[in-house]
């Protein structure tokens, strides 16, 4: 073996480099008062450090097609960092309270599921592509345990690991089909192996079929498509507020970037099978999360319920199974990156300054914080695709790429297009609520006005930039079409 080879997956070695100098900085500060400070500081700069490897790493193939690396792969990566850095700097208002003693740990985590979510994408044969979903989803499951002076933490954290561990192991199952089908699991060998044995859809066997369906099942349980979305809500309740917005944004873009790459690359001779069943899970996805939605009055199972349907938005992109739905995803997970992680630092905000994350707590905040209410108002109408925040044009990219490439059966994809327009109505409604207790609901003793602090304020001022210029400035989608272009 080439060793030298290590040298040309490039984020990832950087990112263990900044995860072994986080961890010596945590040792060497051990006893500093100022830790915490230090450590989020440190680990913030690293990140933004870590934007360059990922924005510069070209094209690589190593270890005979183990790992892969693409340009969009990269533009993902970089989307992914940019989001966690964001998550970052909005944790730091909550790490000065008790949990500040475990800084170290907290960053580490971050730092060691943002690896695995690099692994993944970046893989070339479905035993790394789990190794790299379990080196994400176990320390996943430690930081929404994270706050253990609350039994929901450790609830959310049961909840999430049991599903985990069942979504695994339907997956492994599916896997172990397709190396019983196929003789391999290079995905590139794969595909060659599958599109000899596919010519009809009665021609591709009941174990081929079988295999397929359960690989999406365990995958879909990580992007919370409906009916795998059961643990979302609890878990989004119960872990602390800037672990929710992780799990929300973070880990969503790395899995359907990697679903929709497998399914384009590795079963591409089986549309006939994984379009309609896409074609259904979608249209659930989307109108389930929507009707739930409505009826919460916890504004993270609010979100929780939010992120379930705009998982099943992100999905029509891939329905169109070409390269203009691979660059309408990644764009769609940057604008969502951006609008959802808004939310969560309004949310951590008023939580860490005598609310909660009851809806009620936000009734006249206008009054008292206009300038946090209208910063929420802004995240909330770009999910909900209202012009001209970016929001807009991310779902207007994903309903082109949807209908596109479906002239011999243009009936279905326009049907779902068609319900995914009638649910973006009924998603304006449920934000509309919150925008409603803010402006016009009244309330005798609304929460005192308050001081964000620094941290607060950097990581609003980052995702407001996000929210007004992705969808007006098109060098940015240029980018990832050329990207997507490339990769495809």
């Amino acid at each position: 073996m080439n060793y030298s080879q290590f040298l040309q997956m490039i984020p990832e070695a950087t990112l263990t480099l900044a995860l072994i100098i986080v961890f010596c900085a945590d040792f060497a500060l051990h006893n500093s008062a100022r830790k915490g400070f230090v450590l989020g500081v440190l680990t913030g700069a690293l990140l933004l450090c870590q934007l360059v490897p990922c924005f510069i790493a070209g094209p690589a193939t190593v270890f005979g097609g183990l790992y892969v690396s693409t340009p969009i792969v990269g533009v993902m990566k970089t989307i992914l960092t940019l989001g966690t850095f964001i998550v970052v700097v909005m944790s730091q208002k909550w790490l000065e309270g008790p949990a500040r003693k475990l800084a170290g740990e907290y960053y580490m985590l971050i730092l060691s599921t943002l690896l695995g979510m690099y692994v993944m994408m970046s893989s070339g044969h479905f035993l790394l592509f789990f190794l790299g979903l379990e080196m994400a989803s176990v320390p996943m499951a430690c930081l929404v345990a994270f706050d253990k002076y609350k039994n929901q933490s450790a609830e959310a954290a049961a909840k999430y690991i049991l599903t985990a561990t069942f979504a695994s192991g339907v997956m492994l199952y599916g896997i172990s089909m397709l190396y019983g089908v196929c003789g391999t699991l290079y995905f590139d060998d794969m595909a060659t192996i599958i599109a000899d044995k596919c010519s009809t859809f009665w021609g591709q066997g009941t174990m081929l079929i079988m295999a397929l369906v359960f690989f999406f099942s365990g995958l879909g349980f990580k992007i919370s498509l409906v009916p795998f979305h059961f643990w979302t809500a609890d878990t989004y309740q119960g872990a602390p507020t800037p672990v929710t917005g992780y799990l929300s944004v973070v880990s969503k873009g790395a899995a359907t970037l990697t679903l929709a790459i497998i399914l384009m690359k590795v079963f591409s001779a089986m549309t006939d099978v994984w379009e309609p069943l896409l074609w259904i899970v979608i249209m659930l996805t989307i109108t389930v999360g929507n009707l739930f939605a409505i009826r919460q009055t916890e504004l993270k199972r609010f979100m929780a319920f939010s992120s379930i349907s705009q998982a099943g938005y992100i999905m029509l992109a891939v329905v169109g199974n070409s390269t203009v739905g691979i660059a309408a995803l990644t764009f769609y997970v940057l604008v969502y990156v951006a609008a959802n992680l808004a939310v969560f630092t309004v949310i951590s905000a008023v939580e860490h300054n005598g609310g909660n994350t009851q809806m009620s707590a936000y009734n006249g905040l206008y009054q008292t914080n206009p300038k946090l209410a209208l910063l929420m108002t802004l995240a909330l109408f770009s999910l909900a695709g209202i012009p001209p925040f970016a929001g807009m044009f991310s779902k207007f990219f994903v309903f082109m790429a949807a209908v596109g490439g479906h002239e011999s059966a243009p009936f279905w994809p326009y049907f779902v297009v068609f319900i995914a327009l009638i649910n973006t109505v009924v998603s304006l409604y449920y934000y509309l609520l919150i925008v409603k207790a803010m402006y016009i609901t009244k309330e005798e003793h609304p929460l005192p006005t308050f001081r964000n602090g620094a941290a607060i304020n950097w990581s609003l001022a980052i995702c407001t930039v996000g929210i007004l210029l992705f969808g007006i400035c098109s060098c940015i989608y240029e980018w990832i079409d050329k990207a997507a272009t490339a990769a495809m």
